[in-house]
């Protein structure tokens, strides 16, 4: 039984490069998968690929039952799209922005009035409803850009990089929706740049470089794969930092790091909880007094740096296992 979205060995090819080189997807109805990469990793270009806008130069995909190649127009019907820049018209109001986008789908216009009444509420737009859409700001146009992609309430929803240049407080308000729309069973595919945005929303990951998935897992079983806790103690004294790292060091599976402005010494390490305790009493016997002190796991920015700075096509690289041969999904 294949996912809402199922993708086996996808390639597109734009001149001598391979933007999309035999990449393979399977989201589950009601879930999230986050792509992850770097600039031109071919994120965008696979999302293009499974939205019908591009065709595939090899493999095939389904979207909500329905191939990408042979019934475009049943994937359409499907799915919303929100791309990196928001698609609204700036001369029109956010109103008759949504009205529009549900006329073209084929509401009436009583049922297409409803419905972005609705929308304009949930996305707290009802404010500036009347005003044209090239009044809002950055984070107002892409609330109004993902209400235009669930006009048709689509079981199938792809973002492509929703929250790119936004500001804190209205990438909390998306990523309040986003958690909304999951909650309904609505099945998300999305790219994004921003690791705490992947690590909140998604369920899985696939870490996609040079056009191939080269790791995939949940937050929490890549952040395992790529990297050690680490025990960080801050100091009370600055003077003390020479001797909290040599009571550190034969705890740890490298050598202490210390960051004399911030009066912190850390260490990798391999012994969970319970040898936070052991540092501590040893930290105490050697009369180094610390002001605090914690085990802190991996970041998901770290295991995408480590991830992609090991890639084969980076400098000194090394191939990282990513769950099938070749290094692909």
């Amino acid at each position: 039984m294949t996912g809402t979205i199922h993708a086996e060995g996808l390639v597109k090819v734009f001149g001598e490069v391979r933007a999309v080189d035999g990449v393979d997807l399977d989201v589950p109805e009601g879930s999230v998968l986050g792509l992850l990469g770097p600039n031109g990793a071919g994120k965008t270009t696979t999302v293009r690929l499974l939205t019908t806008l591009l065709r595939p130069d090899a493999g095939w995909a389904r979207v909500a039952g329905h191939d990408v190649v042979r019934r475009p127009d049943r994937v359409r019907l499907s799915i919303g799209l929100s791309g990196q820049f928001a698609a609204v018209d700036d001369r029109l109001t956010g109103r008759e922005n949504l009205r529009m986008i549900g006329e073209l789908y084929g509401l009436r216009g009583g049922e297409a009035r409803r419905r972005a009444e609705e929308l304009l509420c949930r996305f707290d737009l009802l404010g500036a409803a009347d005003r044209p859409s090239g009044t809002y700001s950055g984070g107002m146009r892409r609330r109004l850009d993902l209400a235009g992609a669930l006009v048709m309430r689509p079981p199938v929803l792809f973002l492509d990089e929703p929250t790119a240049g936004l500001d804190p407080a209205s990438r909390l308000v998306l990523w309040d929706a986003v958690e909304d729309l999951v909650r309904s069973g609505t099945t998300l595919l999305l790219t994004t740049q921003y690791l705490e945005e992947a690590d909140r929303l998604a369920q899985q990951i696939a870490v996609v470089d040079h056009g191939r998935i080269i790791a995939r897992g949940t937050p929490r079983e890549l952040k395992a794969q790529c990297g050690h806790p680490r025990v960080e103690a801050v100091v009370a004294w600055p003077e003390q930092l020479g001797a909290a790292a040599a009571v550190l060091a034969p705890f740890g599976i490298r050598a202490p790091e210390t960051d004399p402005p911030r009066s912190l010494v850390s260490v990798p390490v391999d012994g969970g909880v319970r040898q936070l305790a052991d540092v501590i009493a040893a930290l105490d016997a050697a009369g180094v007094e610390i002001t605090d002190i914690g085990l802190r796991q991996p970041t998901l920015d770290e295991v995408f740096v480590a991830l992609t700075e090991q890639w084969p096509h980076r400098p000194g690289g090394v191939a990282v296992a990513a769950g099938a041969p070749g290094g692909r999904e």
